[in-house]
């Protein structure tokens, strides 16, 4: 009898160990966004614990979440054992029943605790199971609605140039990453895009109000040019995320909801990452009173303890929906309402309400802003913008043409240089470069971050832009 000898290439490491996970991953497991080299060279890092804002490494490595996992783990890594019990409890007593037609009691009841939350007006609560299935959701809700009113022309949406709704078909449509479109064109027919409200790099002495009225005039003449008897839908973030936290200016809500009523367009409040605190509100629909027709939203409801997302709708929109020729909103979703997913939806709620993590939001917003805006005085940042516990820096090599112009490019610096700079610094944060070609640091920590923790955090981002500054200028 001879021994089969398997060779590297088909033999399989051991799972079991914790050094070989990486390899394992690099063999198995498709990671999102990830380019090709990480199946290649060296093995990923594998998250293995969390506590409060850190995260350790299957290695040992400390890390400080500046990013809450990606938007969402809100109540940080302190709060999984509670959560974890209330959807054992659940999937003892209930582990999985439809929402096609039944209801049952964890569905029941988050959707009526995030109507109790959400703006006046909002009452119905459709789930899914992410952000990208809740943008979904909306486009066809809001089609059925224009349908049922017989209004057959308005197929077409408006959302912001360089926003993220999602990567699924119709949210793909929406969004306004041209590197993320380009590749799957054509998509949903008749999506149109809109100037985003990033303020750096404007006119020199534009003021505030003629940049409302400058964005609210595009808006009307898109919307006349295209036949507002077309337009179904506007797609907002109260605050946009992709771009680096772009704060609406005063008044601009205001004049896009009166557009919408003026031409019987449906408005919609994308909140996937802006909900459930991030803004220091419930929703950041209240902090820049949108007064949207729906929300969609993910993420935070839950903090990413389990797969969660949904709809909140006015009841006008889905009883005319209902009263339609159809008869019902023809949309489903084998796991939405899943009654794991809302237990942990609501426990994460409750955590919420007692440790009064919005209460923290607002007491360190000021705070957390003020320590960033100290790096203003280092040579390569030229912006910061954002509130809440939602932030970006801008990075410039040209402060006066707030332009990145070194030797080095900026996909090379983001991308070579500054993204394994800060994960060897034990940071955890989005790098990226942005749609007019400068880099992007942004930091949307988990809601439980403390003073001390913004301190740490602001203090070695800044010990390594000043060095990488000597590298690049």
């Amino acid at each position: 009898m001879t021994d089969t000898i398997e060779s590297p290439e088909t033999s399989a490491p051991n799972i079991e160990s914790a050094g070989n996970l990486g390899r394992v991953a690099q063999r198995h497991l498709v990671m999102s966004f990830t380019p090709g080299s990480a199946y290649t060279d060296t093995p990923p890092p594998i998250m293995v614990r969390g506590e409060g804002s850190r995260l350790w490494d299957s290695e040992g490595r400390e890390y400080i979440d500046g990013l809450a996992g990606l938007f969402c783990v809100n109540v940080g890594y302190s709060f999984g054992g509670e959560i974890g019990d209330a959807v054992r409890d659940q999937m003892a007593e209930l582990p999985y029943y439809t929402n096609w037609g039944v209801a049952h009691p964890p569905a029941v009841k988050l959707a009526a605790k995030i109507a109790e939350l959400a703006p006046p007006g909002l009452d119905r609560v459709y789930f899914t199971s992410g952000g990208g299935e809740s943008n979904e959701a909306a486009i066809k809700l809001i089609r059925q609605y224009h349908q049922a009113r017989g209004e057959h022309s308005r197929i077409k949406f408006i959302s912001r140039r360089a926003a993220y709704h999602g990567t699924s078909f119709g949210a793909l449509s929406l969004n306004g990453m041209t590197n993320l479109r380009k590749q799957f064109e054509p998509l949903m027919y008749g999506s149109r895009h809109i100037t985003n409200c990033k303020r750096y790099k404007r006119p020199a002495g534009e003021t505030e109000q003629q940049f409302t009225e400058s964005l609210l005039r595009e808006i009307e003449t898109l919307i006349v040019q295209e036949g507002p008897d077309t337009v179904a839908g506007i797609f907002l973030e109260p605050m946009q995320n992709a771009g680096g936290s772009l704060v609406p200016p005063v008044g601009f809500h205001d004049g896009v909801r009166e557009i919408c009523d003026r031409h019987g367009i449906v408005l919609v409040a994308d909140e996937v990452i802006c909900g459930f605190g991030r803004l220091g509100e419930w929703f950041g629909s209240t902090r820049f009173n949108v007064r949207p027709d729906i929300i969609t939203f993910a993420k935070g409801v839950s903090s990413a303890h389990a797969p969660l997302g949904g709809m909140i709708t006015k009841s006008e929109i889905l009883d005319t929906v209902n009263d339609g020729p159809d008869g019902m909103y023809l949309h489903g979703l084998t796991f939405g309402g899943h009654p794991a997913a809302c237990a942990a939806g609501l426990a994460n709620i409750a955590v919420m309400e007692r440790e009064d993590v919005l209460g923290n939001v607002k007491r360190n917003e000021a705070y957390f802003r003020a320590q960033l805006d100290t790096l203003l005085d280092q040579r390569l940042v030229g912006d910061v913008r954002g509130v809440g516990y939602h932030y970006s820096l801008e990075l410039v090599t040209d402060k006066e043409r707030c332009t990145w112009s070194a030797a080095t490019t900026a996909g090379d610096f983001v991308h070579t240089i500054l993204a394994p700079a800060l994960f060897d610094a034990g940071i955890l944060c989005r790098t990226a470069v942005d749609h007019e070609g400068t880099p992007l640091v942004q930091f949307s920590p988990p809601l439980v971050f403390s003073r001390a923790d913004i301190d740490e955090l602001v203090g070695r981002l800044g010990r390594i832009l000043e060095v990488l500054a000597d590298r690049v200028l």
